[in-house]
């Protein structure tokens, strides 16, 4: 995208002269601010253990990506807890299903709801 902008502002600035170039050259080096993201560093030795829990973004201080990891007990038992609210939850909207009692609109007749067609008294 730098390259075509520049090649657009060499046009603009009229071909080849030297403040074409100019502008054509500091559109491309991005005004010496560098890429928008850092370039990517290889590792020559392997990785420590747990190297993926920890975001290094090249600061002083690597923070961890999760603040605390829990215990195979307590996972299962924030597992449990979440699946039985939604288990929860499913039952009280079957539960209170409307749509299953009356699934259609009542159909309201004339000559009071054909009480009389339909075997009522006169």
């Amino acid at each position: 995208m730098a390259g075509r902008s520049s090649h657009v502002a060499s046009r603009i600035m009229g071909g080849n002269c030297v403040a074409s170039r100019s502008v054509a050259s500091s559109l491309r080096l991005r005004s010496r601010m560098g890429l928008p993201v850092s370039k990517h560093i290889v590792p020559d030795k392997p990785l420590p253990v747990n190297d993926e829990l920890v975001w290094d973004n090249g600061t002083v201080f690597p923070e961890p990506c999760i603040d605390r990891i829990a215990d195979t007990y307590e996972a299962l038992a924030w597992l449990c807890g979440g699946l039985s609210f939604f288990a929860g939850l499913g039952l009280l909207a079957v539960w209170n299903d409307k749509a299953s009692k009356n699934p259609f609109a009542p159909k309201v007749y004339p000559y009071a709801n054909l009480r009389v067609e339909l075997g009522g008294e006169p």
